[in-house]
């Protein structure tokens, strides 16, 4: 049978947008084959999950390593994919020294040679980069960082004028948690008018979609849609996946410096999942999908954070050790019920 007439998720939803999965070393280096081939056969996009951020990338002031999103890049370019850089600017994942740079000059220079550099390796072949990740506080102002308290506000301009000079071509792209939250969504929306106004170019917003099988509601995922066309950028889903398991002292969003322990009551699905709750996690993937579907003129990329269950962030955070059931296929690689409820849309 034709490649384009096989049933997959890329191919069903090949009219709409493209569809992605964040992917670890073993499926870059090939020594995961099982997950080389569900992403062959499913995605058309895919982003590194770790192996671009600062502490693997730039770990020292001159060194680079370059070995491992070299490989990233061809495993995409092999296969046609829509290849995504992630991440250039984030608080978190940062090596070491680069919170010893205390002075504004020095900052700046660090920051462009930084972008400049990696992004003008892969000019060209990186389709779209996370120029910055998780800038913003719940309540929609800037978050405190290394780069705020050194460079001012002004570090976001001067990473992403730093990233389309590198790379002119490229979708540029500001990445965060918890989009959906009406306080948050403004202060992006000010983050991207702001850029806009300075001349500076902004393509996307992508709302990581680390969500739970009630929250956000499909009223606010589509508010926050409509919200961000409006301002005049793309929307993507970045980091899709669905949590089955119960929020400890409802901690909501990404924040990954946040790490909870021993509560048995946590992890309620050592084993399997219950039908039940497959059931329900089918049909919270279906809505969602419906939802992206209708809003397809708006939306680019829809990108699943993980390759299967067992492979997910999740098992670990923001309790170690637990077993979740957030994605589409499971430990073995099989589809589950929420993939074909997916596919199901189409037909």
């Amino acid at each position: 049978m034709e490649e384009s007439l096989v049933p997959s998720l890329k191919n069903t939803f090949s009219y709409d947008f493209f569809i992605g999965a964040a992917i670890n070393g073993g499926a870059i280096n090939g020594s995961d084959t099982l997950a080389l081939d569900l992403i062959r056969r499913e995605f058309n996009s895919i982003t590194p999950e770790n192996i671009m951020k600062w502490e693997h990338i730039h770990p020292f002031p001159d060194k680079f390593n370059f070995e491992m999103p070299d490989k990233y890049v061809r495993l995409g370019q092999k296969n046609n994919m829509h290849i995504v850089g992630h991440t250039l600017v984030w608080h978190s994942q940062l090596a070491e020294w680069v919170a010893q740079v205390n002075d504004s000059a020095s900052m700046a220079g660090l920051l462009t040679e930084h972008i400049t550099k990696i992004v003008g390796r892969y000019k060209g072949k990186i389709d779209s980069w996370d120029v910055v990740n998780e800038a913003l506080n719940e309540d929609g102002s800037l978050r405190e960082s290394i780069f705020k308290e050194v460079l001012g506000d002004h570090y976001l301009e001067l990473a992403f004028r730093t990233a389309a000079k590198a790379d002119p071509e490229a979708q540029l792209v500001y990445n965060d948690y918890n989009l959906t939250h009406p306080e948050k969504r403004e202060g992006a929306i000010r983050l991207v008018k702001n850029l806009q106004e300075n001349g500076v170019k902004i393509d996307a917003i992508g709302m990581q979609g680390h969500w739970n099988l009630e929250r956000p509601t499909l009223e606010e995922i589509e508010t926050s849609i409509l919200a961000y066309h409006k301002a005049g950028v793309k929307v993507l889903i970045t980091e899709l996946d669905i949590t089955v398991l119960p929020n400890p002292w409802e901690l909501e969003g990404a924040e990954v410096s946040q790490n909870f322990e021993g509560n048995k009551f946590m992890n309620p699905y050592p084993e399997s999942l219950p039908d039940s709750v497959q059931n329900q996690l089918a049909e919270r993937y279906a809505d969602i999908f419906s939802l992206f579907a209708k809003h397809r003129d708006k939306i680019d990329r829809v990108t699943f954070w993980g390759i299967n269950d067992g492979a997910s962030w999740l098992n670990g955070w923001p309790i170690k050790g637990r077993t979740n059931y957030p994605l589409l296929f499971d430990r073995n690689y099989r589809p589950k019920k929420a993939y074909e409820s997916i596919m199901k849309l189409k037909k």
